[in-house]
């Protein structure tokens, strides 16, 4: 699960990937579910069997109580097992991981580029040694900008070290123009030629490269599958995307009418609309009454991507 705990945040960072509704709000999403209270976050965690939760704004740092908070709950639901990481652009001093130690598991920092080139003598190195110390997984995460190679003598001192690749963002595609940068293509939101600032530290063992594809793709597509399966009616066709199919038709308040295929838990009213299986609208579209069509859309009540009228 992905909680977004504040889109507060000290810095301002030109490559920010964060959404214009989120930047500079403190606002909290468990995966793209607005939470109002954080005992909501559970909900969400149980929908798609959650077996982790990455914790990131913003800057979670920031909102600390807020965070400890909600690993409490996730640990005392889900008990240890449930891996937890934690994203910041902080480098965490001791009474903050100690506030930490026991309910995150993994700390993933966010060095700014302008301090990359002198990274052992920054504040990160310091943060990296201790929170080894004191029994964290510890990480630098970071996107595919030039200077990436700087990073190299740190290594020793982490677990790993993540290299995403440079996404486009709508309140930094100025700053992305400004510099010649351009989308690779229509499909993702990965910037054209980033991979060659990372080709260099990729040799190294430690380093993982993450593609823009992979997220949008892979993960979005495996966290959907996992909501769609605990939360999928009985007459909804789950795809391979995670997404689930179903039919409609509109009837309009009209009573249902008396058809052998329309067995009890086989269909739902909502909102003078007859849902079912898809497969069975198409059969049998000739004997109910209103307009009808086939939906797509994301799991649990997401956004719609696809209306077929039949």
């Amino acid at each position: 699960m992905v909680l977004f705990i504040t889109g507060r945040c000290h810095r301002s960072c030109w490559y920010c990937p964060i959404s214009r509704e989120r930047s500079g709000q403190d606002v909290i999403y468990a995966n793209d579910r607005p939470i109002r209270e954080l005992p909501e976050i559970i909900e969400e965690a149980e929908q798609m069997s959650a077996l982790g939760t990455g914790i990131t704004g913003g800057e979670p740092m920031l909102v600390l109580d807020r965070v400890v908070e909600a690993c409490t709950l996730l640990k005392g639901r889900f008990g240890s097992q449930h891996h937890i990481h934690l994203y910041t652009g902080t480098a965490p001093g001791e009474s903050e991981l100690l506030r930490l130690q026991g309910l995150v598991d993994e700390i993933r920092m966010h060095p700014p580029e302008e301090v990359w080139h002198c990274i052992l003598e920054t504040p990160y190195a310091r943060s990296a040694r201790l929170a080894k110390s004191l029994g964290f997984d510890v990480g630098i995460e970071v996107p595919s900008l030039p200077g990436l190679s700087d990073l190299a003598p740190i290594l020793p001192l982490l677990d790993f070290l993540n290299i995403n690749e440079l996404e486009w963002g709508e309140i930094s595609a100025d700053e992305m123009r400004r510099r010649g940068l351009e989308p690779a293509d229509g499909f993702h939101n990965a910037v054209s030629g980033v991979h060659r600032w990372a080709v260099e530290l990729r040799r190294e063992k430690k380093v993982h490269w993450c593609t823009s594809a992979f997220k949008d793709s892979v993960q979005l597509r495996e966290r959907l599958k996992r909501i769609a399966k605990n939360t999928a009616r009985s007459f909804e066709r789950i795809t391979e995307d995670g997404t689930v199919v179903y039919g409609v038709a509109e009837i309009a308040g009209e009573p249902v009418p008396a058809r052998p295929y329309l067995k009890r838990g086989s269909y739902q009213i909502r909102e003078g609309r007859l849902e079912l299986s898809a497969k069975v609208l198409r059969r049998h579209a000739d004997e109910l009454p209103g307009n009808k069509y086939i939906i797509e859309r994301y799991p649990n009540g997401g956004i719609v991507v696809e209306v077929i009228p039949l």
